[in-house]
């Protein structure tokens, strides 16, 4: 179950883990794009009301990746150093507490819906939509949450093809499940909107009851759950030590997106209709650099903690050249197929408009973004969250936020467009930089007077 990434080539290794693990999220964002064309056969109202829900959505799941970063980078350094023990606890005790918390956020959420959604710019017309969507959607964070938690620490144990297969067949369940609730086919109630929030919530309740039960059953990786409270305060502490500035991180993003959402919904629920459109479809050319930013951390960890810093070097040009070469290969496809891509979704030549502009504009910087990504994970997984903090803050605060105000004021929705491009391309050579200054400084650090560490 678990692989040694401290051995064998480093690209090889990266390749090996980040491959299936990429496979995995195919089939997540695959499905949620069927899921959006599911919408979409209901009208543009539902999509418009989809595109409001995002920015929350993202910011639910960016608070669980964050748990996730934190269990990823915890329990690969204890495997690192050989603490198998520290590992089994660092498991439990981190998807408990992110379950724990998301079910405080659902709660919150649920209370909030009208005003949260009004703040965004949602109009009366939408929030019945919202509303019956968001109030089942909620109860998805906590399950997703332990989920996701859970496999995040088979993944610091350097096993992603098990996470990969669970992954896939939540998708595929979700698939199966989404016309049966949406249009009520096989004698199931027609649920339209609400349906799609109901078929994630069931197939995310399925995968999480069996990766619970193989995990426990066949894989040993949980220690007990009825512990003295200051061991497991004490593992909470260590995990949120990185979990708590990746939670921030994770937030940044969801939060600048839904201030774009409300600066988009100026310009009428068609724009948010087909912003919502290219927000679904940008995480899928994203796959591969989603995929190496999630077995960067795991491998920064288990180097980290064997200090093998010359593995850490070669891992971060392997990093770059990948993204940047990937990135250019997607702005020319992007360039080609954004119009079918989008077409898929809507007749609606204003709404179609908006999305074919985004796509055109931001995929020039996904390279850039993808070491964004990857350098914040490496950060975490080397015990380092508050470099990933400052570079998303920086990113949105300092970068993003005064271009976006600036661009939309000169070129409208183009503006805003392209002030997102240029932050990634900013943000991702700034990155890249402090990570190599890390590896170096680091290595400084852990090497003896007769240079052996």
């Amino acid at each position: 179950m678990t692989r040694d990434l401290t051995q064998g080539p480093v690209g090889g290794n990266l390749r090996r883990q980040a491959t299936p693990f990429a496979f995995g999220l195919v089939a997540i964002f695959s499905f949620e794009a069927i899921d959006l064309f599911f919408i979409s056969q209901l009208g543009d109202a539902p999509l418009a009301a989809i595109g409001f829900t995002l920015p929350v959505i993202w910011l639910l799941y960016g608070i669980g990746i964050g748990f996730e970063a934190g269990a990823a980078s915890c329990v690969s350094r204890a495997v690192g150093t050989g603490e198998q023990t520290l590992a089994r606890r660092l498991t439990t005790d981190t998807a408990m507490l992110a379950a724990l918390v998301a079910l405080g956020l659902c709660l919150i959420g649920l209370a909030t819906i009208g005003p949260v959604f009004g703040m965004l710019g949602a109009p009366d017309s939408l929030m019945p939509q919202i509303r019956d969507y968001m109030s089942v959607w909620y109860w998805v964070a906590p399950l997703d949450a332990a989920l996701w938690t859970c496999l995040a620490s088979i993944r610091a144990r350097g096993n992603a093809l098990l996470e990969s297969k669970i992954i896939t067949l939540s998708a595929l369940l979700n698939l199966v499940l989404d016309p049966l609730f949406i249009f009520g086919w096989l004698g199931f109630p027609r649920m339209e909107i609400q349906g799609a929030a109901m078929a994630t919530l069931v197939s995310v309740l399925i995968m999480l009851v069996f990766t619970i039960w193989h995990l426990n059953r066949n894989l040993h990786v949980f220690a007990n759950v009825i512990a003295p409270a200051r061991e497991i305060l004490d593992s909470w502490k260590h995990m949120l030590a990185i979990g708590i500035p990746a939670i921030i991180t994770n937030a940044i993003i969801p939060v600048s997106s839904g201030i774009v959402v409300a600066m988009v919904a100026a310009y009428g629920v068609d724009a948010v209709a087909g912003f919502g459109i290219a927000m679904r479809i940008e995480p899928m050319a994203l796959i591969p650099f989603y995929a190496l930013s999630a077995v960067s951390s795991p491998f920064f960890g288990q180097n980290y903690g064997a200090q093998r810093f010359d593995r850490l070097v070669e891992a971060r040009r392997v990093i770059a050249r990948f993204c940047l070469g990937f990135g250019l290969l997607l702005a020319i496809a992007a360039g080609i197929l954004a119009v079918p891509l989008v077409s898929l979704f809507t007749d609606s030549t204003a709404i179609r408009e908006v999305a074919v502009g985004y796509i055109w504009m931001v995929s020039l910087s996904w390279g850039a973004y993808g070491i964004v990504m990857s350098v914040n994970a490496s950060f975490n997984g080397s015990g380092r969250p508050l470099p990933g903090v400052v570079i998303s803050s920086c990113r949105v605060i300092f970068v993003f936020l005064p271009l976006a105000f600036a661009g939309r004021y000169l070129f409208d929705l183009d503006g805003l467009f392209a002030a997102s491009a240029l932050a990634n391309i900013v943000v991702g050579l700034a990155a890249f930089i402090w990570l190599g200054a890390h590896i170096k400084t680091s290595a400084i650090k852990w090497t003896k007077p007769d240079g052996s560490r």
